[in-house]
């Protein structure tokens, strides 16, 4: 009997909008093994991870380290697995170099066939094409509320939101001004922070000021 490893994963978004939980991927991959005669002999997940970075997923690390010569690594979908097409191809490459499959159940890939090994690859290319498309899409949205003073983020330090627009606060613009001063005289970031701290100017909500949220303001300001 061949054998396989599953693979799993479910960020917060992913669950909320695909309800693809890590309960039916295990399922769904445990009913596939059955039907094609293949031993399931281990399954990994990342729970709650997402899955712009292959390096932060202990459980993709294991399961890769698991698939052996002449196993299958199955998971329920390739956004599973990678969300770029370079990761995606360096795990195919890596499976490659061990001797094992990739399987992924939604787009019926199996690496075993010519066909199969293209088919990933196209898919590959396309699920990132479709991302740049959504990350384009959304700046745009974003330079739009900008352009129209709309609020589009965090509210910024020197505005405050009214009905969904950022109005001037005009004590915290001042600061605002004064930061960009002190920035422009040469004062490093950290003692800009300290200036503010014991000068008894609170940050946005009341914290301390520290030299990132310094950087912040300042580079915000170089922006607007």
């Amino acid at each position: 009997m061949n054998r396989a490893v599953a693979y799993i994963r479910v960020s917060s978004e992913g669950q909320a909008t695909e309800g693809v939980s890590l309960a039916a991927q295990r399922a769904k991959i445990t009913a596939w093994c059955q039907v094609n005669d293949y031993e399931l002999v281990g399954i990994f997940e990342d729970a709650g991870l997402s899955g712009a970075s292959m390096d932060k997923r202990p459980g993709l690390a294991a399961a890769m380290k698991a698939a052996g010569k002449g196993m299958a690594l199955v998971s329920y979908s390739i956004s599973r697995l990678a969300r770029s097409t370079r990761d995606m191809l360096d795990l195919a490459d890596r499976l490659e170099r061990q001797g094992a499959d990739l399987v992924s159940l939604t787009e019926k890939i199996d690496t075993t066939s010519a066909a199969g090994r293209m088919v990933f690859r196209m898919l590959a290319v396309l699920s990132e094409f479709e991302r740049e498309q959504i990350g384009e899409r959304t700046k745009m949205a974003l330079a739009h509320k900008k352009a129209k003073g709309e609020k589009y983020g965090p509210v910024p330090f020197g505005f405050e939101e009214v009905e969904g627009r950022l109005i001037e606060v005009r004590l915290e613009a001042k600061a605002v001004a004064e930061i960009c001063r002190m920035r422009q005289s040469g004062l490093p970031y950290r003692q800009i922070a300290e200036k503010l701290n014991t000068g008894g100017i609170t940050g946005k909500r009341g914290g301390q000021w520290h030299a990132s949220t310094v950087r912040y303001v300042i580079n915000r300001q170089a922006a607007a």
